[in-house]
């Protein structure tokens, strides 16, 4: 379902160049949830960046779903990764001046999807969050506004879903609280999960569990 093949990926800091990624390979099963972890540093948020094909590899390549990002140009990337992915950020990022409704419609829109209110509201219920459709982030708890971006993650049916430490920025009680709904959602629609979380207790929730250091991808297990 999904394969890194090969993958390089260094940067510059000054004139110093710094390798994160030489030759990275994973893949990845349809509906497999795996945790990544991994000390501050060594390039887990930069993973996801390369999964999503925001940026791009230095060397190598990445088959989503039987597509190759080499054969897409910049607009077809886009269009690809906002059908098939869907993301859930450490700090929400919704959209302040919409209401909980309107956030969860957002990716409705681009993707084309009938009846995106009826979804919307439906997940947003299947989240607790019924009584709160026309309140703005502001008006929301971290839980609450975590439990929107998951939400707004699943609406589109992404074939992916990636988390960048969901509740990290959460107390412990909320933080189990929106995993517990992360993980159903997930389980109800056999959505794939790239997780990155510094939490072995949230890590544990996946089939599989690995560790970035030095530029591999280890099993744990």
């Amino acid at each position: 379902m999904l394969e890194l093949k090969a993958l390089r990926k260094s940067y510059f800091q000054g004139t110093q160049k710094i390798e994160i990624f030489q030759n990275l390979n994973f893949h990845l099963q349809k509906g497999e949830q795996v945790a990544i972890m991994g000390r501050s540093g060594s390039g887990k948020s930069t993973l996801l960046s390369l999964i999503s094909g925001i940026i791009k590899p230095d060397e190598g390549d990445i088959v989503l779903n039987g597509t190759s990002y080499d054969t897409l140009k910049e607009s077809s990337l886009n269009d690809f990764r906002a059908q098939n992915i869907g993301f859930i950020f450490q700090n929400f990022h919704l959209v302040s001046y919409l209401n909980a409704l309107e956030n969860v419609m957002l990716p409705a829109k681009v993707c084309n999807i009938t009846n995106p209110k009826e979804k919307a509201i439906e997940l947003l219920t299947s989240v607790g969050l019924a009584h709160r459709l026309d309140h703005l982030p502001a008006q929301l708890s971290g839980g609450e506004k975590q439990r929107v971006a998951c939400a707004r993650a699943l609406i589109h049916n992404p074939k992916i879903i990636l988390a960048d430490e969901p509740s990290g920025n959460l107390d412990e009680e909320t933080g189990n609280a929106v995993m517990e709904t992360l993980f159903s959602l997930i389980k109800k629609n056999n959505t794939t999960l790239i997780l990155v979380t510094h939490s072995k207790e949230v890590a544990q929730r996946c089939e599989k569990i690995y560790k970035l250091h030095a530029g591999s991808l280890i099993q744990c297990s």
